[in-house]
């Protein structure tokens, strides 16, 4: 066995310090991850009225989570060329300055609306960011040591996962819900210094030009998407005409967006790779796998403080073993590939994951607490074994000139997967719930009082005594939503594993099953 020689594009002062740097991108990592995923313990306090929230309904919510997530979906492939162009070290730093001051006016909103917008903003600044260090990983490391640096970098997602809601769930004990975003101020500040110190630039010797129909296009049609499945929900009728418009106005300017990019000589995304199975297969179902973790958390925080009664602190620390079993698994996964290959692991995996899934069906009002603990923890085991391989395969099937661009294709891939999944499962909840609770509500209850749970006890508290007897109706209609909520989740993850098992390549001989069917993608373009 030799010893990997440095590329002679990577100078030996960057290759020696190539672990310190992938610490410092972690860090910005950690900022974008950290975000969301203090949020979701955050939600139930945003929607309580004012003043201890914003009075945040469940679309305002929903799309309060999708303003960054479209955004920062609509921008990446843009970002990853520009920062190929411009330089990925200077593309990072002026996302996490924009990401910044969006977090601190984002602490500062003073209705659902202006969270929306800056949320927005705080979107802007990430999809700089996100593609940026995944495109510094891999021209800072040779090309045998990147599938352990990839996993490193996702475990730094399991662990910002876990240090997300717990810090939100102090933040909420001891301060007001707007702290949740301005914690971020002082990291991006950490992260800056040490960017500026001693990170490396690189771009692509040979850039492609900027797409600006096509980004306008892969926006407007997400958004008109998912506008139109949040409105479903919010009616319960998604057979409402301007539900079905919105919907099929969306897909209609996507279907546009894909005819533009295949005749653009300088196109956002590339078409022609996803003519191959294995890079197609691994770009979708890192959509799927995100589409069922955005899903499932955002029930799972009203699961686990409004029916059960948790603070958001007790809340974080239940979704501790989430993130613990990804942070352990995750570098390690590369291991299990080397030895089963990654159709066998990607697929149990994404099985376990539909498995953990289903299991919300069986949870109610008493279920003992660890029942939920050990979901929550192979929910991670999955994942885990799920991100890291498909990621490796996505960011070696490109030359590494490319790395921004394959890492904004894997980024919009996760963030479209996060964004439908809030808007589907968080519909199917919203309509399964009002279906639940609307003929128990008193005649002359307002619209919005069936739309959520939160909506339903805020009614309740309104009307005094006579309120009360919603509460355990309303728990009810919401335990039966959330339990549609959960099998429609596992259903997809399902077909997710199904996909896998046919397209992802099996084991080959000497265990070199990732470098060949990567370099395969790779010759194919």
């Amino acid at each position: 066995m030799t010893t990997a020689v440095p590329d002679p594009r990577v100078p030996a002062a960057v290759h020696r310090r190539r672990w310190v740097i992938l610490g410092v991108l972690m860090l910005s990592l950690l900022i974008v991850v950290l975000d969301n995923s203090i949020l979701n313990v955050a939600i139930k306090t945003i929607s309580t009225p004012e003043p201890t929230g914003l009075g945040a309904t469940q679309s305002e919510l929903e799309w309060a989570i999708n303003a960054y997530t479209l955004v920062f979906a609509g921008l990446l492939f843009s970002a990853g060329l520009l920062g190929d162009r411009l330089g990925r070290k200077k593309v990072l730093l002026g996302g996490l300055v924009v990401f910044g001051i969006g977090s601190a006016l984002a602490a500062m909103s003073g209705s659902p609306a202006e969270l929306i917008v800056f949320r927005a903003v705080m979107g802007f600044g990430a999809a700089f960011v996100m593609p940026a260090t995944l495109a510094v990983l891999m021209n800072v490391f040779e090309r045998d040591e990147q599938p352990k640096a990839i996993g490193i970098w996702a475990g730094g997602v399991g662990l910002a996962i876990a240090i997300g809601p717990i810090t939100g769930g102090v933040l909420l004990d001891h301060f007001w819900w707007g702290s949740v975003f301005l914690i971020n101020v002082p990291i991006v500040v950490l992260a800056l210094g040490l960017m500026i110190w001693l990170v490396p630039d690189s771009r692509d010797p040979a850039p492609g030009r900027i797409d600006p129909v096509g980004v306008v296009l892969s926006v407007v049609g997400l958004v008109l998407l998912v506008y139109g499945i949040i409105r479903g929900g919010q009616l319960a009728d998604f057979t409402d005409v301007t539900v079905l418009a919105t919907i099929a106005a969306g897909l209609a300017v996507l279907t546009a967006f894909v005819v533009f990019e295949k005749r653009s000589d300088h196109p956002s995304i590339d078409i022609s790779f996803f003519k191959n199975k294995v890079f197609s297969t691994a770009i979708g179902v890192i959509g799927v796998v995100f589409f069922a973790l955005m899903g499932v958390t955002f029930f799972a925080v009203f699961y686990t403080q409004t029916v059960r009664g948790y603070s958001p602190l007790q809340t974080g620390l239940l979704m501790l073993p989430l993130a613990v079993a990804q942070l352990f698994f995750a570098p390690r996964a590369r291991l299990v590939v080397d030895r089963f290959g990654n159709s066998a692991v990607c697929t149990a995996g994404m099985t376990l994951i539909a498995g953990t899934l289903a299991a919300f069906a069986v949870l109610d009002a008493d279920t003992p607490i660890w029942i939920l603990e050990v979901i929550f923890f192979l929910m991670g085991v999955g994942m885990a074994h799920v991100m890291t391989p498909l990621s490796v395969v996505i960011m070696q099937a490109l030359p590494r000139e490319k790395a921004g661009s394959a890492s904004a294709l894997s980024n919009t891939f996760r963030q479209v997967g996060g964004a439908l999944g809030i808007a589907v499962l968080g519909s199917v909840l919203s309509t399964a719930y009002r279906g639940g609770i609307e003929d128990k509500l008193p005649a002359g209850a307002p619209h919005a009082a069936a739309e959520s749970i939160e909506a339903t006890l805020g009614f309740a508290a309104r009307l005094g005594e006579r309120g009360e007897a919603l509460v355990g109706p309303a728990h009810d209609a919401f335990l039966h939503a959330m339990h549609v909520t959960a099998l429609c989740g596992a259903g997809i993850a399902l077909i997710g594993a199904v996909t896998m098992a046919v397209f992802l390549p099996g084991r080959t001989k000497g265990g070199q099953e990732g470098k060949d069917e990567t370099e395969l993608v790779a010759a194919d373009h």
